[in-house]
């Protein structure tokens, strides 16, 4: 798959889009209209964002010399990757409700995928959700956000060992073409093409809330600090760094559960 060239022309309308609207138009550029109408994928992503706290969804805070935070807390679970999953699950749903289909999400979690792709899906038709979570691996909340649900459609289990260990029997399934095909089954960790599209957004939006001109020639070089556990959320950085000169900068977080 080739990704979209974008001129300047283009960046300079897009740095003063809102988040949302800059998300639509991401998409835009990879879900053709023969597959998802344009105003009926503006109305699923409005819907995916119509539960977040911060009307804008996504906003930049800006410190002291130079330093700026962009929060991409205000979901549901307060995870970030309730903005990636918040938008695939209604993508899904809209593919499923056109074919009149039914899938079986499967999902390992260390604590914030589980929470965010059970919130995404709970309480849909046309999707049952299986979480698996390492048990006292996870946060005290985090673990009540999966296990607290009570819907018909999501189905949690505590398993043995740390989050990685776990992925293992997880990769086995998905490695079974026959097996996967005949329960029709999917994932919604950071394989998921859905969320990667979606993720790159941030680094589109910080760019442009970070660059006071897109006139100058070369743009303006902004470093993009990223935390991160296994990387997931590192996926979208690549597509986005292309027409952007954004300098990645990788800081692994070991978590210390009480």
């Amino acid at each position: 798959m080739e990704l979209p060239q974008l001129d300047r022309e283009t960046l300079c309308q897009w740095s003063t889009l809102s988040y949302p609207d800059l998300v639509k138009e991401l998409c835009a550029l990879f879900i053709g209209s023969e597959l998802i109408p344009k105003d009926d994928l503006n109305d699923l992503i409005d819907r995916a964002f119509s539960r977040f706290r911060l009307k804008e969804v996504v906003r930049l805070s800006r410190l002291k010399n130079g330093l700026n935070v962009l929060e991409l807390w205000h979901g549901v679970t307060y995870a970030f990757k309730d903005l990636s999953l918040s938008c695939t699950a209604q993508f899904l749903q809209y593919f499923l409700e056109k074919r009149e289909k039914h899938v079986t999400v499967v999902v390992g979690t260390s604590g914030d995928t589980g929470s965010a792709a059970i919130e995404s899906v709970q309480g849909a038709k046309n999707v049952d959700i299986i979480v698996l979570l390492p048990k006292g691996h996870c946060t005290k909340i985090q673990e009540l956000q999966m296990t607290t649900v009570l819907k018909e459609n999501v189905h949690v289990f505590g398993v043995e060992g740390n989050s990685d260990e776990l992925d293992e029997p997880i990769k086995t399934v998905f490695a079974d073409v026959a097996f996967v095909k005949k329960h029709n089954l999917m994932s919604l960790n950071s394989i998921n093409w859905s969320r990667v599209l979606v993720q790159t957004a941030h680094h589109f939006f910080a760019y442009f809330q970070c660059t006071p001109s897109l006139d100058t020639h070369p743009l303006p070089l902004v470093e993009v600090v990223v935390p991160t556990g296994a990387a997931g959320n590192l996926a979208a950085l690549p597509g986005a760094a292309l027409p952007l000169p954004l300098q990645p900068s990788f800081r692994k977080l070991s978590w210390l559960l009480a």
